[in-house]
């Protein structure tokens, strides 16, 4: 055991797409700032590969909103980024067996999408190059044992490869996922709700091409999204099924001929014949918050602080908001002379982030309620939603800037967006 003692600003435990991306938004606000990323693999900026990237027809990948690429072209990360991104020219939304319907397009904002899928190894890759050369210190594979607040100091111990050694921060983030296990050893209590459903994710292709178009269809079962990918001429989507739990592994382990055929029926034919699935993976569906993810000293961001149901696609992108609006707090506390782990600073943070979360689990949460399968009188007004959305152009710009995730966007510089605050 090392037994001397590493101190640094912030200490930031996991190095995904929500760890990197905060690291790098706190460097370009205080350069002067020393930090550290413990995480779990082995992969790190300065070992990452050089080749030639190589896309995956497997690869998972993330619906990035029009908001999160405006935070990446303040981190100078987008140029890059974009280059293997698809971006969302229309959005499609219907109802199995309803008339209704609403449509989104990206010319009715004058933008180039309303967003873009990318994979996510894809998008780590392209943070991780933009960490190489600072002086953010990678500490992988490692893991964060244990820590205490004790004299305005956050102390942990951290197994770096077997080799336990001793850290202090002035603020430890917890960034390691929605099955963050340091959130677990940490005590952060959890309120949990279970949809009792399960999201079955795969990569598909269809015999005509997507025009850069995103679906999202509700059904009895639960919604199916696709996500357009390869350009907007290309024939791959991603696949978001949601379905009952007990339905799940039924699906996962039904033939390829039958699935494809089962969801054929669900879907329609707007993208032709299904002609292609890749691997089948599944999760369960649940919305988990931590009511409290503040404490001197620590704070719990992304999923390890609030997991979302899919059907809205924003769970990323609200992270990302958080995460910049966190930067931006800190890069105050650090002009004035305060220290980034004071819950001063924390709750200036949470004041700023928690109307958005609020909002979003909300919408989120709503239309998951909503397009459950309900008494007809319900059937009925939600059908007529739908086609009211269609016909009212404020109502349908206001849904329009939530999946864009422009809502409540703020700049990585602190300054309130006035165009999307006034909607």
């Amino acid at each position: 055991m090392n037994t001397a003692e590493n101190d640094v600003d912030i200490i930031i435990a996991g190095g995904g797409m929500a760890g990197s991306s905060l690291a790098l938004g706190l460097i370009r606000q205080v350069p002067t700032l020393s930090v550290a990323v413990v995480e779990a693999t082995t992969i790190a900026p300065s070992n990452l590969d050089t080749d030639t990237y190589q896309p995956s027809y497997d690869a998972r990948a993330t619906a990035l909103g029009y908001g999160s690429r405006l935070i990446f072209e303040d981190l100078g990360v987008w140029p890059q980024l974009r280059s293997q991104a698809t971006p969302i020219q229309h959005i499609h939304v219907s109802e199995k067996g309803k008339p209704g319907r609403t449509g989104m397009h990206a010319s009715e904002h004058q933008q180039g999408g309303l967003g873009y899928v990318v994979d996510n190894q894809w998008l780590g890759r392209c943070l991780l190059q933009a960490l190489q050369g600072t002086p953010v210190n990678w500490l992988a594979p490692g893991k964060v044992i244990s820590a205490r607040r004790e004299n305005d100091r956050t102390h942990l111990e951290v197994d770096l490869n077997g080799d336990m050694q001793q850290w202090s921060c002035g603020l430890l983030v917890v960034a390691d996922g929605g099955r963050s296990g340091l959130r677990e050893a940490l005590d952060f209590k959890v309120d949990t709700q279970d949809y009792e459903q399960h999201a079955i994710i795969a990569n598909i292709s269809t015999s005509n091409p997507h025009h850069g178009t995103a679906f999202e269809r509700f059904t009895p079962e639960g919604p199916v999204a696709l996500l357009p990918r390869g350009g907007s001429d290309g024939r791959d989507c991603g696949l978001v099924w949601t379905h009952r739990s007990e339905q799940a592994q039924e699906l996962l382990e039904m033939p390829e001929d039958e699935f494809l055929g089962k969801l054929q029926k669900v879907f329609g034919w707007r993208l032709g014949r299904f002609v292609n699935l890749g691997r089948r993976d599944s999760y369960p569906l649940t919305l988990t918050r931590v009511a409290q993810p503040a404490r001197p000293g620590m704070l719990l961001v992304g999923n390890a602080a609030h997991t979302l149901h899919p059907v809205a696609g924003q769970g990323f992108n609200l992270a990302l908001r958080g995460l910049m609006r966190l930067a931006e707090q800190i890069r105050l506390a650090h002009a004035a002379g305060n220290s980034p782990g004071a819950m001063s600073t924390l709750q200036a943070y949470l004041d700023e982030h928690q109307p958005d979360e609020d909002a979003i689990v909300g919408f989120s949460d709503s239309m998951v309620r909503l397009f459950n399968e309900g008494p007809p009188m319900i059937n009925g007004a939600r059908d007529l939603g739908l086609v009211t959305l269609d016909l009212i152009n404020p109502a349908k710009y206001w849904f329009a800037r939530q999946a864009m995730g422009l809502g409540r966007r703020r700049s990585s510089l602190g300054a309130a967006d006035s165009t999307t605050q006034a909607h």
